[in-house]
């Protein structure tokens, strides 16, 4: 049978069943990865600053960024960018600074402050991928299985919002 050729009805139904068992897998491990950040806040005494905003500053790192560039790098997932950067420079986890070439463009980077979030949060997902690997929840072929095929269904809806116009 040839890669292209159509599926069997019940193939089909099979195959919906199991992506739309994918889409709320990925959705619920986005929301646990959200409270286990949190809850490692909680248990450190870090109140002021929230998993999405701790996230957001682990995933800019030391990178030097705009507003736009958030979303299309893929450091940001949320809506509530502007707002949450705003904060950010409110509590002093980032310096913002206009750009020199392109006024109306804000840069972003991490204060001292805001790169020791990003270490705690570096460091529970360094903890998380020991545990991952000593309790053999997944060994480095299967996570390498698993990000291949997350990438395959990235470029694919990418594609598809692409060649929607």
């Amino acid at each position: 049978m040839s890669m292209h050729a159509p599926l069997a009805t019940s193939d089909r139904t099979g195959f919906l069943a199991g992506y739309m068992e994918s889409l709320s897998l990925v959705e619920r491990l986005h929301r646990l990865l959200l409270d286990v950040i949190k809850d490692e806040f909680e248990r450190l005494g870090i109140l002021d600053i929230n998993a999405v905003q701790a996230l957001l500053l682990f995933n800019i790192g030391e990178n030097e960024v705009t507003a736009g560039e958030l979303k299309t790098r893929g450091y940001y997932q949320g809506s509530n960018v502007s707002y949450n950067l705003k904060k950010l420079v409110e509590m002093g986890y980032m310096h913002h600074q206009r750009c020199e070439i392109d006024r109306r463009s804000v840069r972003v980077r991490l204060t001292e402050r805001g790169r020791l979030i990003r270490d705690t949060v570096r460091e529970l997902f360094e903890r998380h991928a020991e545990g991952l690997l000593r309790q053999s929840v997944l060994e480095t072929d299967g996570i390498d299985r698993v990000n291949h095929s997350l990438k395959r269904i990235e470029r694919y809806w990418s594609d598809q919002i692409r060649y929607i116009y």
